[in-house]
């Protein structure tokens, strides 16, 4: 599995020809004093966990391969950007966008993917990150669905940029919720699928799956409990939780062996992970995860 760091998904690219250096004054004044990170968390506890989180990019290519269609109607609308006014949603919705035009990309609406493209670089100027998007290079590689590698890896080495500056700002808290609102949208997308494919055992497997991922959004927001916001939404993240608690994710080992493939010696892992989860469990989960959602992009 792929792994990619973050909801922005498509959207995190270096502008390398500008030369623009952050504005450091600029991005210490655009932030409210009432969402100030108090306890800093260490830079390699974030990436380490953002290494676990699947891509929204990768969930969108598992959702194409299933068999479902293009359903705009469960994405975030470009036309809600204005209500965005607080760097606490702002960067939520970054997130969220990021997750969207993924989505859209790996279904090659390009035309939907440009509305996503003008609003993610419209949020990452607002929040004083916008000198880390090239958004002609976005644009040049979403037109074609055969770049998504070349997304993949450019997005997961370049968060790493913005996750350092944010962190060398004290705002780590910021990097918290552009993950948080990436993983609720792939997740929420991927809950409205699943549930409309019960049969679908993979989808729904995908689902539960995220109960590890939760467990270490919650470890996260456990340090930012004297933000109002963040402790607000980490009651949210707790009730998903309450759901999730009613999936059983086993484990078994198995002694590993070694096999020859192509003239190389492989080591074959041959221990399983065994997910039990119902489609009423999904559907639990999905009405959870929509109404936390719902607070974020209204």
């Amino acid at each position: 599995m792929r792994l990619l760091l973050l909801g922005i998904a498509t959207a995190l690219l270096v502008s390398c020809s500008s030369g623009k250096k952050p504005d450091d004054e600029a991005f210490l004044k655009s932030l409210e004093s009432d969402s100030t990170a108090v306890v800093g968390v260490d830079e390699g506890v974030i990436n380490s966990i953002l290494e676990r989180i699947p891509s929204p990019l990768e969930i969108s290519v598992l959702l194409k391969e299933s068999g479902s269609k293009y359903s705009p109607e469960m994405l975030n609308s470009s036309n809600n950007l204005p209500k965005y006014n607080s760097n606490y949603k702002k960067a939520l919705n970054l997130g969220i966008y990021g997750a969207d035009l993924g989505y859209t990309n790996v279904f090659g609406r390009n035309s939907d993917g440009l509305k996503y493209i003008a609003s993610i670089k419209s949020l990452a100027d607002e929040l004083n990150i916008g000198q880390f998007f090239d958004v002609e290079t976005i644009g040049r590689l979403a037109a074609n669905s055969k770049n998504l590698d070349s997304l993949l890896l450019i997005t997961t080495m370049n968060f790493n940029h913005i996750n350092h500056y944010l962190q060398s700002q004290k705002r780590d808290n910021l990097s918290v919720l552009l993950l948080t609102g990436g993983w609720l949208e792939a997740m929420q997308i991927t809950c409205q699928t699943a549930a409309k494919n019960p049969s679908n055992v993979e989808l729904r497997e995908k689902v539960g799956e995220q109960k590890v991922v939760l467990e270490e959004i919650l470890l996260l927001y456990s340090f930012y409990k004297d933000d109002a916001n963040m402790a607000g939404l980490l009651a949210d993240l707790e009730s998903l939780k309450a759901a999730y608690d009613k999936v059983e994710i086993s484990y078994t080992y198995k002694e590993s062996t070694m096999q020859i493939v192509d003239g190389v010696a492989v080591i074959k892992d041959n221990s399983t992970t065994t997910i039990n989860i119902t489609p009423q469990n999904v559907e639990e989960i999905k009405n959870v995860t929509n109404s936390i959602r719902e607070k974020i992009t209204r």
